[in-house]
């Protein structure tokens, strides 16, 4: 029957479990729902973070490369019969159609008709060489009246037949070549009584030249200066005509091309849909796709060009090399928080033993007993892991949350299943071949581990082209899980001996805190291995991914040494001539180690018997000893600087020289002869063979290096200075580039004076510096390699792992003193009964737990240092460094000593933190309490 109210039956209701359990113990539910939140925050950010860092870094990489280069680029051959709206309509159905697949960027959409250049033989217009006049392309661009501006005459209007083709050209053009607005340019016969030419009606001048617009399309603002070594070196201009004129532009050279340009716009692009982008880019440059465009267009002919399918394949190899290697952080982060899961839930089991025994004892089944557990688990770890996904997934936002979901039910699942299920270990029988299988299961591990050593060592990790190897990325983590358990092994029984050696003098708290140490501060003869396990991953973690940091950040140096020729290289155009007041200016500066003068001739070659039998190759004339040791400390070619001491001697004296490998094997016995591009001849001896010299970190055609006295002994001119190279570590380049603006121009005539000129109206000067004048820093090359997104975003795993295994390893060790506190306050208290005072508890309690400590962060330092020994050979780093020559992993004491030291320090401060506020409590209520 049902109770009525009011009665006593309704009035003695049993209270709900679960809700009874957690207000009996509201601090173990808050921190329980606390380790839940921070672990399943962590999991669902990683991911985050990761795609977020890999979508921005394939953004940028994309960018970086130009619209010229990120665009699909379609031409057909011009028809008599096409018009501007023709070509209007067919850039309508390219953009229509290949925008259905890509996002598109409107600013570098172009499309348009141009010609091949023609000479221009109006007398007066200016000629760089005798032999080759000034050439003249035509050219319509759609658009183009929004972006110059007139500046004198008109604009071009429709041709008129049998009139000169009306046209206009850039002012910068018009004044270097010697064109005027009313001339009628001559540019050649077409046929025995015909002859092409055009007027020019008017002058202009582009609005805004860094307009991605003009990206590609010549150089519209200015002259263009064609260097022909063969036919001799020509300017070129561009004259545009208006839309109604496209069918003059027919015979004006050999051949008209109509083009569009569809920009892709890098913005929208994702590193996780990588092969989906590069096959909707696929057929849009070759095959059927381009078949099908061609017949929506009505141009049979059309063709498609393109580099963005390369640009793609790059930035995939760089995003699958660059994850495997940053996927080594996080998995570090995570084998640290499973420990410390399984310490939690080891830690709340056997501080409430007594209770589940009782509830067994009282007729509770083993299913009941864990459904109550589970329930309790339910209302502290749902709600705190479901708001860690929820912030995480609302503070990172991106389009990919698979796997970050993923990780975090795996996380909760985890934090909700730990403490059932270590209630359900503990009530296991114990078995005979129970050590025997603890046993198996390390030598398992153990061998686990060899594999995946041995498979790093053999696949490799972080070469271009390959994924993230589960097995190769966790390879860090399996040894520092495998040296855990050694660790745990050896720990107990090395602590127990100094026990005994310390037990042997005439103080007590040594002796009794080492003591219970090796019982592991509650009675236990094996200490449970998980504290240990979990310091030690996070000490390993740490310090491998600061030695790969550490070693990148070397890599960056070492390449941009090598590309620089040294700390610093000064460089000046071959017109130009380093003077003595800036060779001695640089020479005085203070942290130069090493610096020399050197003289680079691109232009020397060796003759052999025949008319076409030479090599060309590259002369560096440099001081032996200063170049030696520049050439030591970049490792590029290292040599000894006797072997280039010449002896005095007339011309025909032969000089000792460094050859290049592949030169010294292709010339003939005997002193070979080097004609220089000065007309004169040095006569060389092979002292030594190189594979590369400082001056030519990427030599592209072969080298001989020779001694500066002898060589200018014998020809003065190799005296006049093209260079310098210098190594040390308090060389200042802006310093420098002052010094060189101060006391080393020189003002470029003639040819050398257009080449100047034309490359200052590119912008490619720098740092306030003339075209061709260069002040090189390997400091400065190694933060530009920095400078890379999905670098900086691969290292940022690893800086953000850093801190979170550490704030797992300190958790760990105060569950550790928490698992123990019960018992260590009791023996305090009643030793303070005794006379103990305060500061000796203190020392009790941090000789108690040092130990374990100490062992543990030495024990992760060692292993990551044998880690990087095993590993480091594997690991290919030229993604992160940002240049082929960035090495492997480097092995150095000082990045692991200083994040253990830092971990260290940080979990003794947690000790005593701990134990200040366990020896708070009153010694009373610790003796009312009695044993257990």
């Amino acid at each position: 029957m049902t109770a009525k109210a009011g009665t006593p039956g309704a009035a003695h209701r049993p209270a709900h479990w679960v809700r009874t359990r957690l207000r009996a113990d509201p601090g173990t539910a808050l921190l329980t729902a606390a380790l839940a939140f921070v672990t399943v925050l962590l999991s669902v950010a990683v991911p985050r973070v990761t795609d977020r860092g890999a979508d921005a870094a394939l953004r940028d990489y994309v960018h970086r490369q130009g619209i010229h280069a990120t665009s699909l680029h379609f031409s057909s051959k011009a028809r008599p019969s096409d018009t501007a709206a023709d070509l209007d309509a067919v850039d309508r159905q390219l953009v229509e159609r290949v925008g259905g697949k890509l996002a598109l960027s409107p600013a570098g959409l172009a499309h348009g008709s141009v010609t091949d250049s023609v000479p221009m033989f109006n007398p007066g217009y200016r000629r760089v060489s005798d032999s080759a006049p000034p050439r003249l392309s035509l050219a319509h661009l759609a658009g183009l009246a929004d972006r110059v501006t007139l500046t004198e005459g008109s604009r071009p209007g429709p041709a008129t037949a049998g009139a000169p083709l009306p046209v206009m050209v850039s002012r910068t053009a018009a004044e270097l070549v010697g064109i005027k607005v009313g001339d009628v340019v001559d540019s050649g016969s077409t046929g025995p009584d015909s002859r092409r030419t055009a007027v020019v009606t008017g002058l202009f001048r582009v609005n805004d030249p860094l307009d991605p617009f003009w990206t590609g399309l010549g150089c519209p603002d200015r002259p263009c200066l064609n260097i022909d070594l063969e036919h001799g070196n020509w300017l070129g201009a561009t004259g545009f005509v208006d839309g109604d004129s496209l069918a003059g532009l027919t015979g004006w050279g050999t051949s008209v091309q109509n083009f569009w340009r569809v920009a892709v716009d890098p913005a929208p692009l994702r590193a996780d849909r990588l092969e989906r982008t590069r096959a909707d880019v696929l057929p849009l440059v070759s095959g059927p796709g381009v078949a099908a465009l061609a017949d929506a267009t009505g141009r049979a002919d059309l063709r498609s060009v393109s580099t963005l399918p390369v640009i793609l394949d790059r930035a995939a190899e760089r995003y699958r090399a660059a994850m495997a290697l940053s996927a080594i952080g996080p998995a570090g982060v995570a084998g640290v928080a499973v420990v410390v899961l399984c310490l939690a839930a080891a830690l709340g089991i056997d501080r409430r033993a007594a209770e589940l025994g009782l509830l067994r004892a009282r007729g509770g089944s083993r299913g009941g007993v864990l459904l109550r557990l589970l329930g309790e688990g339910a209302v502290t770890v749902l709600p705190a892991a479901a708001l860690g996904a929820v912030l995480a997934l609302v503070l990172l936002p991106t389009p990919r949350w698979g796997l970050a979901v993923a990780a975090g039910l795996g996380t909760t699942l985890l934090a909700l299943l730990a403490l059932p299920a270590r209630a359900a270990l503990l009530w296991d029988r114990p078995r005979p071949t129970g050590r025997g299988r603890r046993v198996v299961g390390e030598l398992a591990l153990l061998a686990v581990t060899a594999v995946a050593v041995a498979e790093v060592r053999r696949r490799g990790v972080g070469h271009s082209g390959r994924g993230v190897d589960p097995l190769l990325v966790a390879a860090p983590l399996l040894l520092a899980v495998a040296g855990g358990l050694l660790l745990a092994r050896i720990e107990p029984v090395a602590t127990g001996r100094l026990a005994a050696l310390v037990g042997r003098g005439r103080g007590l708290i040594g002796f009794l805190g080492l003591a219970r140490a090796a019982r592991d501060g509650s009675g236990r003869r094996r200490p449970s291995a998980l504290p240990l396990l979990a310091l030690l991953i996070a000490v390993t973690a740490t310090g491998f991914g600061a030695t790969l940091l550490a070693s990148v950040d070397h890599g960056r140096l070492h390449a941009g040494r090598v590309a620089t020729g040294g700390d610093i290289a000064v460089s000046v155009p071959d017109y130009a001539t380093l003077p003595d007041p800036f060779l001695k200016a640089v020479g005085g500066l203070p942290g130069a180690r090493s610096a020399t003068a050197v003289r680079v001739d691109q232009r020397a070659r060796f003759v052999g018997a025949g008319p076409n039998d030479y090599t060309k190759v590259t002369l560096v004339v440099a001081e032996p000893t200063a170049y030696a040791a520049i050439a030591r400390t970049l490792g590029a070619g290292a040599f000894d600087p006797a072997k280039l001491a010449g002896t005095p001697g007339g011309p025909d004296t032969p000089v000792p020289a460094l050859f290049s490998r592949d030169l010294a094997a292709r010339l003939a016995a005997g002193a070979p002869t080097l004609h220089l591009s000065t007309a004169s001849e040095l006569r060389t001896t092979v002292a030594g063979i190189v594979t590369a010299t400082p001056a030519l970190p990427e030599p592209e055609q072969p080298f001989v290096v020779v001694p500066s006295g002898p060589a200018v002994e014998r020809l003065p001119e190799l005296g006049r200075w093209t260079g310098w190279l210098a190594v040390g570590d308090g060389l200042d380049p802006g310093r420098i580039r002052s010094l060189l603006l101060e006391r080393g121009l020189v003002e470029p005539t003639g040819l050398d004076k257009l080449i100047a000129d034309e490359a200052a109206a590119a912008g490619r000067g720098s740092h306030g510096l003339p075209p061709a004048y260069r002040v090189g820093s390997s400091r400065e090359y190694a933060a530009q390699l920095a400078d890379d997104p999905l670098q900086q975003a691969a290292g940022r795993l690893f800086w953000y792992a850093a801190p979170a295994s550490a704030g797992f390893a300190v958790l760990a060790v105060l569950l550790t003193l928490l698992r123990a506190a019960p018992d260590r306050t009791a023996v305090l208290a009643r030793l303070r009964t005794m006379g103990l005072r305060p500061r000796q508890g203190l020392a009790l309690i941090i000789a108690e737990a040092l130990p374990r400590t100490l062992a543990a962060s030495a024990g992760g330092a060692g292993v990551a240092v044998l880690a990087a020994v095993l590993l480091g050979p594997a690991f290919d780093l030229s993604t992160l460094v940002g240049a082929g020559t960035g090495g492997s992993l480097d092995p150095a004491p000082l990045p692991v000593l200083l994040p253990t030291a830092g971990l260290t320090l940080v979990a003794c401060l947690g000790v005593v933190l701990e134990t200040l506020v366990a020896g708070r409590r009153q010694i009373a209520t610790e003796l009312r309490a009695g044993e257990s």
